[in-house]
């Protein structure tokens, strides 16, 4: 097989199958590995899959810059958003993530709800001001970009001060084997103490997300309530979730 036939190949299987194992294509194929994982390293390197051990898995679109990620599903953001909101209670404290998603949470939130809302996004915060009745936290660190969000080592010790109810937090990858991941190092650490001081944290993951994978793992699976998302119960990464005990929250 030609190495234009091997590539197509490999695309055709990771969106059909939503992996790719490196010695299973290469039994198939009567190939080598080495032969194979050459072939993962080239379609990693234009951004066409995720490479893991073993193998590789969807790369995840949410990577793209900020501006970009507005466009992206916002349909499917709304309906996430609105399931989430259904999650916090008058009176409650909440850590709202940054990210497009959880920007669209805090545009649903009701206007007179009196609530207390933990952030490290600056553009959640300016959401959130003509809410009279929600007191508004704002964690400082290093911006963030990608996200407009605060990390780095201030971002994460003022996390440590506080303390929440319910924590929702945004990823760019659920995948039943690569688990929750995000592409940036500080970023998953940053998400990683908001969710220690919150008692529950939900994953906001619209359809998009399903099934994909970056380069950092934010948190098991074990260590969140539920992952709210837009997809297609009847996905086929839906379901391996939820066989994997995974609580799935199905917006819209």
């Amino acid at each position: 097989m030609l190495a234009a036939e091997r590539r197509d190949h490999l695309l055709a299987l990771l969106a059909r199958e939503g992996k790719i194992i490196a010695k299973e294509v290469a039994a198939d194929l009567g190939i080598s590995e080495d032969s194979v994982r050459r072939d993962l390293r080239d379609l990693a390197a234009e951004g066409l899959c995720h490479r893991v051990y073993g193998g590789a898995v969807p790369v995840s679109p949410a990577l793209a810059d900020y501006p970009t990620r507005m466009s992206v599903t916002p349909d499917g953001k709304r309906k996430v958003a609105e399931a989430a909101v259904a999650l916090v209670r008058p009176g409650g404290a909440l850590i709202l993530d940054g990210g497009t998603t959880a920007l669209a949470v805090a545009h649903r939130l009701p206007r007179e709800l009196d609530c207390t809302v933990i952030t490290h996004s600056p553009t959640v915060a300016t959401a959130l001001l003509e809410h009279p009745r929600a007191e508004v936290f704002l964690l400082g660190g290093r911006l963030f970009k990608h996200s407009a969000v605060a990390c780095g080592a201030a971002a994460v010790e003022a996390a440590q001060n506080v303390s929440a109810d319910l924590c929702l937090l945004g990823v760019t990858g659920v995948h039943p084997e690569a688990g929750l991941t995000t592409g940036d190092a500080e970023e998953a650490a940053m998400k990683r103490a908001l969710a220690a001081r919150a008692a529950e944290t939900y994953v906001l993951a619209s359809s998009e997300k399903i099934g994909t994978a970056s380069r950092f793992r934010v948190l098991p699976f074990e260590d969140i309530a539920g992952v709210i998302t837009d997809a297609d119960p009847r996905q086929a990464v839906v379901e391996q979730l939820t066989a994997r005990g995974v609580d799935v929250l199905t917006a819209g």
